[in-house]
């Protein structure tokens, strides 16, 4: 039987928001989109995916940050924008920085 802080933490995990930046042209988004919704299947992720670029602008200090001074796609941000991960990656690799 589950307790209510096992339930309580177990929907904090499935609450858990990351925001996709991607272009439609991108080779490396094409090869990332399957892994990330495996990875909203599997992990118990909400994964937003957006195209529009606009919309990444604010956070493009952390993405910079993250991708070695590059502003591009794919990026991955989580919704409280405490961190990002950028580029094409293994899905072990993406998962690794969902659990970070």
């Amino acid at each position: 039987m589950k307790t209510k802080l096992y339930i309580k933490e177990e929907m904090a995990i499935y609450m858990k928001k990351i925001l996709l930046f991607y272009g439609k042209e991108c080779v490396h988004c094409h090869v990332m989109l399957p892994l990330a919704d495996k990875l909203e299947k599997e992990e118990k992720v909400k994964i937003e995916k957006l195209e529009n670029a606009k919309k990444m602008r604010k956070f493009e200090n952390m993405v910079r940050k993250a991708c070695d001074g590059e502003f591009g796609v794919p990026a991955f941000i989580d919704e409280k924008g405490k961190k990002a991960f950028c580029g094409e990656s293994s899905y072990s690799g993406l998962k690794k920085w969902i659990k970070k």
